[in-house]
């Protein structure tokens, strides 16, 4: 009465090995067996399927709108095997024509809930067609008005690119800000001045305050000329004008630092280092090891983070009549391929990175006025447009594609400092550039320049001093400007604007009140004797007071003496012998007025009468003393007789 069962997934089979079998027992029998067959014990009670109700249906739809889910899990998807089978067959028999490809149909789910899942693709959609916009053309009479109107909303349009509606003044020093970084995630910055301190600014650490968390100064005597984060933001680049150059880390701690160059060697190549002061530095920006820098001893120099006692390449600067040239700018292309300097002789020259640094892939002699310090360079972030900035007064953008003339030119730009810079804007529509006060007027300005035009869509009047440094951050999509009277200026925009300065503002600084509170238990004794008895238990800021006119608790100095003239002390104790013996404790007093030849023969009669330390031991060897006489003492000087 068994029948064996043969089973393929889903799909079961039963055959009888009795012909008496009963048709009920089979078909039940074929109904349990599902799977991959059955292991162990067969059980006996099967447990019914119950069936799922409106109102369950409801009430899951009710919690998944009160939390916020789109579903509890992906259901498993439902398949028609009859259905499936018949679409295969029915594609079978029909066969295609030799122009058509044959393409199977997609199986047809019988569940609306199978088809939203298989909406859910995994991976990027392809990219939808470009609707085709139909631009009408001007007609004669109304050309030029249009013309002028899209100028005019280009314009707007990049105007409202530039974050400028709100400002934050951050207060470094009194000197000028000749150096500023901030690091790639924008949550920190660095500001270097000439009065030679760095200082460290957290943005999500400050309150509305504004002020650094640490303040240092890494080369005791050198004024900051350059600050640069890595491309993981985890060390900072320091460059002064020591002839070494500085790595740190975050919180301003030191990590390396580069070996300096034996100055009495010629050649550049025979020594590890720089012997002259620095002129400016850049990070690789790729290569999180790898930084440049560059000197007035006319190289530039790449160097290895943990390798600092000596240089990876060496770059020499050459004029056109082949000798030394300083470099007095360097930059890295966006890609890291090229290595850019500008030097003082008004030549821009590049190297390939990839090949040896023996003769530059690229260079332009007459790039700015000669004997003017090019005071920066920045590529864009296309790569293709190069940007310079010169003591010369001058702004250019140059193609590298042509690299003969520039594109643009700005002029009368003053620069004052040799570290004033310029950079692009994110989207490369702009270039952001400082103007320094020059003689008559009240306000340095932040100047905004179109790339395509190179005219001046916005300015800011930021100050009544200089303006050195300028920094578009990409991420935070706000503008610090560095200045000359010791302040970094923050510009955002509420709306475009991320975290950085926007996060400072809204917090607000907290007074911490001192808590009064009794430090000991009282213990009320009131026949004590007075060598015993507390005192009575007093607030904090009552002891701090006290304290406070306690001179030893507060460790007064010592008061400045008052009495006295020329340098002398009018009392007792104004030369080093008198303020021993009175400190001797003699018995008494010795007054510095009177003579001391009076006072020693105060005693010649006593020393006469009785003789005790020095008498008795020459009294048979002393000799007879003989005194002049006094009776020519009125006789002219002339007369009397030399002794």
């Amino acid at each position: 009465m068994m029948s064996k069962k043969i089973t393929f997934g889903k799909i079961s089979l039963s055959k009888k090995i009795a012909d008496d079998a009963p048709p009920e027992e089979s078909s039940s029998s074929a109904a349990s067996s599902s799977g991959f067959g059955v292991f162990g014990k067969q059980e006996s009670k099967i447990t019914e399927m119950k069936e799922i109700r409106a109102e369950d249906e409801e009430e899951s739809e009710q919690l998944k709108k009160v939390m916020g889910m789109s579903g509890f899990g992906k259901k498993a998807k439902s398949f028609d095997v009859k259905e499936m089978m018949e679409n295969i067959s029915k594609t079978i028999s029909k066969k295609p024509k030799p122009e058509e490809d044959p393409v199977l149909p997609a199986p047809e789910s019988s569940d609306p809930e199978s088809a939203d899942d298989d909406e859910d693709v995994i991976g990027p959609l392809p990219p939808e067609p470009p609707q085709t916009s139909v631009k009408k053309l001007p007609t004669e009479s109304s050309g030029s008005e249009d013309y002028s109107s899209d100028s005019e909303s280009e314009d707007s349009s990049i105007i409202d690119k530039i974050p400028c509606t709100h400002e934050v003044s951050m207060t470094h020093g009194v000197k000028a800000i000749t150096a500023i970084a901030a690091d790639p995630s924008g949550a920190r910055l660095a500001s270097g001045s000439v009065d030679y301190d760095v200082s460290f600014w957290d943005f999500s650490g400050m309150d509305s305050s504004l002020r650094s968390f640490r303040t240092l100064q890494p080369f005791e005597n050198h004024p900051i000329k350059c600050l640069q984060y890595s491309m993981t933001g985890d060390v900072i680049l320091v460059v002064s004008g020591a002839a070494q150059a500085k790595v740190l880390d975050r919180d301003g701690f030191e990590k390396c630092e580069t070996v300096k160059g034996d100055q009495y060697i010629a050649d550049m190549a025979r020594t590890k280092g720089h012997t002259a002061g620095l002129n400016c530095g850049a990070w690789h920006p790729f290569t999180k090891e790898e930084y440049l820098t560059c000197s007035q001893d006319s190289t530039c120099r790449i160097w290895i983070l943990y390798r600092p006692r000596g240089h990876k390449h060496l770059i020499k600067c050459r004029a056109s009549n082949g000798v030394k040239t300083i470099p007095t700018t360097c930059s890295y292309s966006r890609e890291g391929s090229v290595v850019a300097c500008g030097c003082i002789d008004g030549s821009i020259q590049m190297w390939d990175h990839r090949k040896n640094f023996i003769n530059p892939s690229l260079i332009l002699r007459d790039a700015h006025t000669s004997g003017s310090e090019i005071s920066s360079i920045s590529f864009s972030y296309i790569g293709n447009n190069l940007a310079t900035r010169s003591c010369d007064d001058t702004l250019k953008l140059w193609d590298l594609r042509a690299f003969k003339k520039p594109i643009h030119l700005a002029d009368n730009l003053f620069s004052r400092y040799d570290t004033t810079d310029c950079m692009f804007s994110p989207d490369d529509s702009m270039i952001i550039t400082g103007e320094s006060l020059a003689k008559g007027q009240t306000y340095g300005r932040v100047l905004f320049y179109d790339t395509k035009n190179f005219q001046l869509v916005n300015e800011i009047k930021v100050t009544n001093s200089h303006v050195i440094k300028t920094l578009w951050h990409p991420k935070l999509n706000q503008i610090f400007v560095g200045c000359g009277n010791g302040v970094v200026k923050t510009y955002y925009d509420a709306k475009k604007s991320l975290r950085g300065a926007k996060l400072c503002v809204v917090k607000t600084r907290h007074k911490k009140n001192h808590i009064e509170m009794m430090s000991t238990q009282q213990i009320i004794t009131p026949h004590a004797l007075p060598l015993f008895r507390q005192d009575r238990p007093k607030s904090v800021r009552k002891q701090m007071e006290k304290d406070r006119m306690d001179p030893v608790k507060s460790r007064r100095p010592d008061l400045p003496i008052t009495s006295g003239q020329g340098g002398r002390v009018a009392s007792s104790g104004g030369t080093l012998s008198s303020f021993v013996i009175r400190n001797l404790g003699l018995s008494k007093r010795i007054e510095d007025d009177q003579d001391p030849r009076e006072a020693i023969l105060k005693y010649a009669k006593e020393a006469e009468e009785n003789p005790y330390w020095i008498a008795p031991a020459y009294k048979k060897t002393q000799p007879k003393t003989i005194f002049a006489d006094g009776e020519n003492d009125d006789e002219p000087p002339e007369k009397k007789s030399k002794t």
